[in-house]
């Protein structure tokens, strides 16, 4: 479930919502109201259910070989997802939906790594929300391993001292620290 070109895409548990309007998300780090989408490169960072935290984790320019292979796995792509095992029936169970709006309603969320897109005006989708499916299919579709353990922070802890590119999303759901 991808964007198609001129398009971004807001990812969400609820097929009813007809016009998306700014606001302040509770884990805002910005006082400022939007509306999030995200790009191509960024949808795959949504194929969980919302409250699901994972660790995201790709080989960047900058990345070594040897923290490729270590991290993501040698042989295994240039790009990894991580959840806990306790999130596994929710990844199966879960109902995603994808919005489609135009991208020119949106820009890049400001920053020297835009890692979202933002809109500062109400957005009505281009059309009604799209069934995401199978969330396993998505990953492997776009060549993305999905890697399951049983707690997030001890890989976490080796991606973020590394040279890889890495995203954490609700990681504060995670399982405590061991």
């Amino acid at each position: 479930m991808l964007p198609e070109p001129g398009e971004v895409l807001h990812f969400s548990e609820d097929p009813t919502i007809t016009r998306f309007a700014p606001h302040v998300a509770a884990t805002a780090e910005q006082p400022e109201a939007y509306v999030w989408a995200v790009d191509a490169a960024r949808a795959p960072d949504y194929w969980f259910p919302r409250q699901c935290p994972r660790g995201l984790a790709w080989a960047g320019p900058a990345t070594t070989a040897a923290d490729r292979d270590r991290i993501v796995g040698a042989g295994c792509g240039d790009r990894v997802h991580v959840i806990e095992y306790g999130w596994l029936e929710a990844m199966r169970a879960v109902r995603l939906y994808a919005y489609r709006f135009p991208a020119a309603a949106f820009a890049p969320f400001p920053g020297p790594n835009p890692h979202a897109h933002i809109a500062t005006e109400p957005v009505t989708p281009l059309g009604p929300p799209e069934p995401v499916g199978d969330l396993f299919a998505c990953h492997a579709a776009a060549g993305i391993q999905l890697r399951v353990l049983p707690n997030l922070w001890p890989w976490w802890d080796v991606v973020v001292a590394s040279t890889i590119e890495f995203s954490g999303i609700r990681l504060r759901n995670a399982l405590p620290r061991q």
